[in-house]
């Protein structure tokens, strides 16, 4: 695989790669933060020494004083005798105080009453653990393969783990134990790779992580009795969770190269397949396409050659029509000219024709409108000449009317009407020249000249009325 023969360059990549998980995956621990509570794992250990003893609460961690539980972060409150130890919810707590056989507080997240004197206590982190694997094996080629996988675990029962397992590691609790079964594990997948190939190895990983999950399930979790499903051993109170193969790498080099020769030759024989059958395909092509391409030119000059015919024929038509268009157009315009002329003369002779008939239509209705304008006078006239004779009637019968009226009349009518319209008569009389006064008596003054002037009037009225009476007759 890699470049230089004697070195796998692949395996030192996945070492590398594994040594940084495991750093990841590695809890990063603080320094020593001052006194802490911790006790030996069993009950018979003593009480674990004490530092300074706080008297506010505050953290704890490890001391070379005694034993602790370094990744949990235990509390301790009160002084001296009355202390109180805060677990925090995710760790396990087994309490102990002498005298006794049995401990006094056991569980998760426990809290308790601390005496520094006859008191001991164990905390362990209650989280899922996990366990890197980096087997060296033998497989049945004899041949070197790493195998590299990881295990989680977890703590299921923990009155049966504090007893059997050792968490006195001040620095990680789970240290011992987790060393424990990575060895178990590793011892597990070396039998089992011991019997396989290597091709099975790299292939397939299922057969080794069934056998190792069968043996660390029967060392962790115990067995159980098929018949009665009944508790043989309870195992170490812990439970597997996972068992998983990440890598399979097979530590020659060579052999390695050996392992990818045939299917890289496969590989190289298909593409040198391809590619000569691409290069054949792309020749076919190639002369396909040329012979395309000439029969395509010859098929264009052919086109352009018959185009250049047509377009010859098309112009020569194109001519040809012109000129026989043009003769015929001037003999046209020649016929459309006297065409012209004879059609202008007879329209000539039409609009005179026309307009003869107009003036002898206008100078008839000029006589119609005459005639009726002369009819309207007449009539007018005779209208005229009627409404005057009727007047005139009227007027002689107003005075026959009056006359008759004037003839019948009695004689002290007619004075009265004399006497009524006596002042107009004055008012006509002309004014005299002189005033001659004749005085006969003092009271006989006035008397002559109202005789004279009576007198005057009855003579005009005497005058008068011959005129009336003929008039009367005439009417009649």
């Amino acid at each position: 695989m890699g470049s230089n023969p004697g070195k796998n360059d692949y395996l030192d990549q996945v070492v590398a790669q594994q040594a940084a998980l495991e750093g990841d995956l590695r809890s990063r621990k603080p320094a020593a933060l001052g006194p802490m509570a911790a006790a030996a794992p069993a009950a018979p250990a003593g009480p674990a020494r004490r530092g300074a003893i706080a008297k506010r609460a505050e953290r704890v961690g490890p001391t070379p004083h005694g034993s602790g539980p370094g990744p949990v972060e235990v509390r301790v409150t009160g002084f001296w005798r009355w202390q109180t130890v805060l677990v925090p919810p995710n760790a396990f707590v087994v309490h102990t105080r002498r005298g006794r056989g049995e401990p006094l507080h056991i569980g998760l997240g426990v809290s308790f009453r601390f005496n520094p004197a006859t008191d001991s206590y164990l905390v362990v982190p209650g989280a899922m653990q996990t366990i890197l694997i980096n087997a060296y094996c033998i497989c049945g080629e004899l041949q070197g393969v790493l195998v590299q996988g990881y295990v989680q675990w977890i703590i299921e029962d923990f009155a049966t783990a504090y007893r059997k397992l050792d968490f006195s590691d001040a620095e990680d609790p789970m240290r011992l134990v987790n060393i424990q079964l990575r060895e178990q594990a590793e011892a597990a997948i070396k039998d089992k790779v011991s019997t396989m190939g290597v091709r099975d190895v790299l292939s397939d990983k299922q057969p080794i992580i069934e056998e190792l999950t069968a043996r660390l399930r029967a060392v962790a979790e115990g067995s159980t009795d098929r018949n009665t499903k009944a508790d043989i051993d309870r195992g170490l109170g812990l439970r597997i969770v996972t068992v998983q193969i990440k890598e399979a790498v097979v530590s020659s080099a060579t052999l390695w190269e050996n392992l990818q020769k045939p299917y890289r030759s496969e590989q190289n024989q298909i593409a040198r397949l391809a590619e000569i059958a691409a290069q054949e395909v792309l020749s076919a092509r190639e002369t396909e396409a040329s012979r395309v391409a000439e029969e395509r030119r010859l098929e264009n000059e052919r086109e352009l050659a018959e185009l250049r015919a047509r377009n010859e024929a098309a112009r020569f038509d194109r001519e040809t029509a012109e000129q026989l268009r043009r003769t015929t157009r001037e003999h046209d315009d020649q016929r459309a000219v006297a065409d012209l002329a004879k059609e202008t003369a007879l329209h000539a002779l039409r609009l005179e024709r026309e307009q003869h008939a107009e003036r002898a239509e206008n100078l008839r209705r000029k006589l119609e409108l005459r005639e009726l304008e002369l009819d309207g006078e007449i009539a007018v006239a005779a209208r005229r000449a009627r409404a005057a004779h009727d007047d005139a009637l009227l007027d002689l019968e107003r005075d026959r009317i009056r006359i008759d009226n004037t003839n019948h009349r009695s004689a002290a009518a007619t004075q009265a009407q004399l006497v009524d319209s006596l002042p107009q008569i004055v008012a006509q009389l002309p004014t005299p020249g002189e005033l001659t006064t004749y005085q006969l008596g003092g009271d006989l003054s006035g008397l002559s000249a109202l005789i004279g002037q009576l007198t005057r009037v009855l003579e005009v009225w005497s005058a008068a009325r011959p005129v009336s009476e003929s008039r009367a007759g005439f009417d009649e």
